[in-house]
């Protein structure tokens, strides 16, 4: 009892401890009071304005709009069109209870936005979240009905805004696809057009602030964004068609042939304006769609390579594509090897259409005349070396031209070693071989490691690179140096672009042809182009089959045996110009390895054959007339493809009139029509008859005609002889152990796009 009242007896002391702990308390909350009255009184609008100034609806980015980019008649290859991103503001919807339903069914119903994430998402949310993405890229026809219902003047629909930007989009989808490029998600170019004009195209975005003025209002000002500069391209979507039609058509004939896989490793065609540089079409195949650059469908077909972009000797199949995918790296590997273009960034050697160059060089330093004669026996031994002529019976005594027409290595390897290396060497550099000709596109390959100059080029390096074996060049640099052949000497840069254009309309630069240099007088030129008129027109030409119905053409067929020697792996080319009276426009295709048995595959007629099919139909079109006359199944053909046979005025000619439906007939129109190819069993254009014996040189000429190839074959070798020209096909050429392209070209870096 003691004890309780002991414990329960409130102390003096104890009531004096408690009233001075109240008077400290009440001390601290009067010190706190006045220290937040005074931080109200003097910076409480600073505070209030800091506040506010770090809401997030103060300052938004205003897109701007990416140019356009046109063909050379005004149409669309590239456009970006205005879609909205859907945004959801938690903190409004949840305002009032009766906003969430209406908000989420309108969502569901107009937008098909799955709307059990949106509302869990709201919920966790409401007092803090004003910004979220919820769908992305819709059209404005899409959003259209949303907004219909939102606008209304009952509408319970709050929370929900549209967020513009701009889509990238390619009305053509795989056409030009090399050539335009693509952007990436955030907006950035990458490849082709897209890539090396994006600051021309990608315009300055816009910004719209939130400010306090001296009311502690929010008023906003804004800068509006700069659309992006349109392109004015040098392509022309007509011509780019049909170049895109005939490389597919290509690969449907001989995709899975030999080997799994596309009609070939690349197959390569750009058609340039002789005078001006100006690219008309430019395409490789496979093509990939731009509007879905990273769809797989395109891979298949492909060969897949290892870590070091090297082919592992398989395809990519249906069966194989997903094991690929998975895998990250070998996806963007292959990816990248089907987005880059084949006619800018890869190298390879160029073969016999490097002839009319050496020609050119040794006429117009005076190393030759170009009437000289030289004797092939069916190889030349040079250092070491027997180097083979495609002829391995001989061609016999061939002047400089002869050589041109038939095509003989040994003939070139003579007119190599008169002009020697160090002259040879300085025209390789004035033709820009090695060198970027710096044409608007992204990706170009520097090809300075992979030709020879005059300190490391030795004999035998001389004699394969005057026939285009033992260097390594691009698609454009050769078609571009081609073309200074041709046009009289004048080297013009390579270019894509011929005008930009403000987004109102107004020429912000044009671009202008360019020449750089003049590398070979007129006279020369004239010469040249004579010996490449004969490889169409001559009777021992090897282009009869470029030759397009009702007209004559000139140019050169090319075949490289490509590395390791032996290999039975080969790149045919025709590089050619129409008309052969005035060069207006030149062509160039290339087959980077046919998918056919390697012992026809450096048969030149697979990359002729598309060429005469291309310039069939492109020449009518850009109103070139027809000089040759039409045989009945050429009218046949031009009926089918309804090409309009565009036959020159009829005019009086000295002695006599030209009569109804005839067209003077220009020098080589005896040409026979056609493909000129035998027929199945035939015995093969220029074949003796019964009886008649063949000169030793044209020996192949009596070999029996293979019915299931087409070619002649020799019965002694086995081996398959072009009837035409006697070219040995799937020979494999001692080209001397030092003729070997000296490292790789490199290519400029594009950035990945993810």
């Amino acid at each position: 009892m003691d004890s309780k009242k002991k414990y329960s007896k409130f102390t003096v002391k104890m009531q004096k401890k408690l009233v001075v702990l109240f008077f400290i308390v009440l001390l601290a909350f009067v010190g706190l009071s006045y220290r937040l009255i005074t931080i109200t009184r003097d910076n409480g609008e600073r505070y209030k304005k800091q506040v506010l100034s770090q809401q997030r609806y103060d300052s938004t980015t205003l897109p701007a709009k990416r140019g356009t980019i046109y063909d050379t008649n005004g149409s669309i290859l590239a456009t970006s069109e205005k879609v909205y991103n859907v945004i959801v503001d938690a903190v409004a919807v949840t305002e009032k209870e009766e906003y969430l339903e209406p908000t989420l069914n309108a969502l569901r119903s107009q937008l098909g936005i799955d709307t059990g994430e949106v509302r869990t998402y709201i919920e966790a949310n409401k007092e803090t979240s004003r910004y979220r993405v919820i769908a992305k890229r819709l059209e404005y026809e899409q959003i259209e009905g949303f907004l219909e219902l939102q606008n209304k003047e009952d509408s319970l629909i709050k929370g929900i805004w549209f967020e513009p930007e701009y889509k990238r989009t390619y009305p053509g989808n795989t056409l030009a696809s090399d050539a335009i490029g693509f952007t990436t998600n955030d907006n950035i170019g990458s490849f082709g057009l897209e890539e090396y004009y994006n600051d021309v195209l990608s315009g300055t975005p816009g910004r719209e602030y939130g400010y306090l003025n001296d009311d502690s209002n929010l008023e906003r000002t804004t800068i509006p964004a700069e659309d992006g500069n349109s392109l004015i391209s040098t392509i022309d979507i007509n011509i780019q068609s049909i170049v895109e039609k005939y490389l597919k058509k290509f690969d449907e004939e001989y995709k899975d042939n030999a080997h799994d896989g596309n009609g070939s490793l690349n197959t390569g065609c750009i058609i340039m304006d002789v005078n001006s540089g100006n690219i008309l079409a430019m395409a490789s195949y496979p093509a990939y769609n731009l509007n879905d650059p990273r769809n797989t469908d395109a891979l298949i077909g492909m060969p897949i390579l290892d870590e070091e972009n090297k082919r592992t000797g398989e395809y990519i199949k249906a069966e194989n594509l997903g094991a690929i995918t998975e895998d990250n790296d070998a996806f963007y590997r292959q990816l990248n090897a089907l987005w880059k273009n084949f006619c800018i960034n890869d190298t390879y050697e160029p073969g016999s259409v490097s002839k009319p160059f050496t020609v050119a060089a040794g006429i117009e330093s005076g190393s030759i005349t170009g009437e000289e004669k030289y004797n092939c026996e069916g190889k030349l031994h040079v250092g070491d070396h027997d180097i083979s002529c495609h002829n391995t019976w001989g061609d016999g005594t061939l002047s400089v031209a002869e050589g041109i027409e038939r095509s003989c290595n040994v003939n070139m390897m003579y007119v190599a070693m008169q002009t020697g290396v160090s002259t040879f060497t300085k025209f390789q550099h004035i033709f820009n071989l090695g060198l970027k000709t710096n044409i608007d596109l992204a990706g170009e390959a520097r090809t300075a490691t992979v030709v020879y100059n005059a300190n490391n080029m030795r004999l035998t390096d001389l004699a394969t690179n005057s026939f285009g074996q033992g260097y390594n060049a691009t698609m454009i640099q050769m078609i571009t140096g081609f073309c200074s052949l041709i046009n009289g000497g004048y080297y013009y840069e390579p270019h894509m672009v011929s005008k930009i254009v403000s987004p109102s309309g107004a020429t912000v630069q044009n671009i202008e042809p360019r020449i750089l240099k003049q590398t070979i007088s007129e006279s020369t030129s004239r010469k040249v182009r004579e010996m490449c008129n004969l490889v169409v027109s001559g009777e021992n030409g090897t282009g009869h089959t470029a030759r397009p119905a009702g007209y004559m053409i000139g140019g050169k067929t090319g075949t490289a045996e490509t590395l390791p020697r032996g290999n039975n792996e080969y790149v045919v080319s025709f590089m050619g110009y129409a008309p052969v009276d005035d060069p207006q426009i030149a062509i160039y295709v290339v087959v980077d390895r046919p998918n056919v048995p390697g012992y026809i595959m450096d048969d030149a007629k697979f990359a002729t054959r598309i060429v005469r099919s291309i310039l069939t139909e492109v020449l009518p079109y850009k109103g070139i007339f027809m000089t040759e006359e039409l045989s009945d199944k050429e009218r046949e053909e031009l009926a089918a493809l309804q090409i309009e046979i565009m036959t020159p005025p009829v005019t009086e000619e000295p002695g006599g009139e030209a009569g109804e439906g005839e067209t003077p007939s220009g020098e080589g129109s005896e040409v026979p029509s056609g493909e000129g190819e035998p027929e199945e069993g035939a015995s093969g254009e220029g074949t003796p008859e019964e009886g008649e014996e063949a000169p030793p040189n044209e020996i192949w000429k009596t070999f029996p005609i293979d019915p299931a190839t087409g070619y002649a074959k020799d019965p002694n070798t086995g081996e398959y002889v072009d009837p035409e020209t006697g070219h040995v096909l799937g020979g494999s050429y001692d080209l001397g152990i030092s003729a070997e392209p000296q490292g790789e070209a490199e290519a400029s870096p594009s950035p990945e796009a993810q």
